[in-house]
């Protein structure tokens, strides 16, 4: 409630606080818009053609075994409040991305259930190119307005090659950064040749120079199916938790922009090629 007071200039005062009064109850609303969460987390899942069915079939289901496992709900369970809203999207090429499931509240093991079952059922794309910088922009972009307000913001990248179209990768990851969102890794290289055509012939110190970043920012790599599993359940604890391996700055990740900008130059040398 609004109680005037006795000011030596009434008429200022008067005024000043009838327009407080007005402009509560609007802040009031907005602030009870928002739900309060640990973690606003978006998982940007690579579906690109380099990434076979059966591949993007196994990378589906680790997420969905993960969301469904006691120690992910416990890590969710263990926060300040005690819950996240995380949102699902599938990517590939620069204008190539997918909500496969919008911002959702998870707090207990019934509505990670809940969110594991929608992604089961969801399904699958499937889109040309790799395009990490057109990921992190579109994902940047659904913490706006989006019905939450997190302790923290991140967005994990899962993927199995560098770079390769769109705006360079570094620059797009600095602008995230600098926005207030953690950006970590989980680069999948199921065999040796794919790792090498993909143009990064290691691709957990491409995404640990290139593409993470923030206080906290960590990479977790696959190098073979058998990893997949366990690999995205420990990522997705570490992240909600907020416990991570190790502490990457944003300032540290770019090496040179030679080192990242590998995927671009090696889908010129294939275009090349009669």
């Amino acid at each position: 409630m609004c109680e005037l007071r006795r000011w030596k200039r009434p008429e200022r005062a008067i005024g000043g606080l009838a327009l407080a009064c007005v402009a509560l109850p609007f802040a009031l609303n907005a602030a009870a818009a928002q739900t309060v969460v640990d973690l606003e987390l978006v998982l940007a899942v690579d579906v690109s053609g380099s990434m076979d069915q059966q591949e993007q079939a196994l990378q589906r289901r680790g997420y969905v075994e993960a969301f469904a496992h006691p120690e992910v709900v416990d890590a969710i369970r263990s926060g300040p409040y005690g819950r996240i809203a995380v949102t699902y999207v599938e990517w590939a090429g620069p204008t190539s991305q997918a909500t496969v499931l919008p911002w959702t509240l998870v707090e207990d093991a019934a509505s990670a259930g809940d969110f594991a079952a929608g992604l089961a059922e969801a399904p699958m794309s499937r889109f040309r190119g790799t395009s990490i910088s057109g990921a992190l922009t579109f994902a940047a972009s659904l913490f706006q307005d989006n019905g939450y307000e997190g302790l923290r913001r991140a967005v994990d990248v899962s993927g199995d090659g560098a770079n390769n179209a769109g705006a360079p990768v570094t620059p797009v990851r600095d602008e995230v950064v600098a926005a207030g969102i953690v950006v970590n890794g989980l680069p999948i290289t199921l065999g040796p040749s794919l790792q090498t055509a993909v143009g990064a012939p290691d691709l957990a110190a491409y995404y640990r120079d290139c593409v993470i970043g923030g206080p906290g920012a960590f990479v977790i790599a696959v190098m073979e199916p058998g990893q997949l599993f366990e690999a995205i359940r420990r990522k997705l604890v570490l992240e909600i938790a907020g416990l991570p391996p190790r502490v990457v700055s944003a300032a540290a990740t770019t090496r040179s922009a030679g080192d990242c900008l590998v995927g671009e130059r090696l889908r010129r040398l294939w275009e090349r090629e009669p």
